[in-house]
């Protein structure tokens, strides 16, 4: 199954099914959370948050795409297969919304890991996102947190 989605995601088409666009997005997340090898239960608290309101998943099915996306994470051999095809399959504003999504993660431990930024920087820019774009997300973010949102 999972050998089945890598090799779409190596293949040239240019469309990602909604399923695989969920999967490739959680993977993302959680490979970013295991970049600085601190797989913390708040950075999974918060994939599993951004998961159920993304995607209008219950708790239950959330919980299973975050399964699924840990076991891809660990099988994919590199973050270029993800945002290659996200790029191509998802507009400028949602990329941006990916951005925002990966920063809560990213900051959701209380700390902001050296790992954490080269990957949030690496991906963005994979992703076709402006710098100054990507620092506004994390603003926005830091500050819904400090708002306790």
């Amino acid at each position: 199954m999972f050998q089945e989605f890598l090799n779409k995601l190596a293949g040239p088409e240019p469309e990602i099914a909604e399923d695989d666009a969920r999967l490739a997005l959680a993977a993302l997340l959680v490979r970013l959370a295991r970049s600085d090898s601190d797989y913390s239960d708040e950075e999974v608290a918060q994939i599993n948050k951004i998961l159920r309101a993304r995607y209008g998943l219950d708790e239950i099915h959330a919980n299973l795409l975050l399964a699924e996306a840990e076991i891809l994470e660990s099988e994919a051999p590199d973050t270029v297969r993800f945002t290659r095809q996200i790029k191509e399959a998802v507009a400028y504003d949602d990329r941006l919304c990916v951005i925002e999504a990966m920063w809560t993660v990213a900051l959701a431990d209380g700390s902001r890991e050296t790992e954490e930024n080269a990957m949030l920087r690496l991906v963005a820019g994979l992703l076709g996102i402006e710098d100054v774009d990507s620092n506004m997300s994390r603003q926005k973010v830091e500050k819904r947190m400090a708002d306790g949102q």
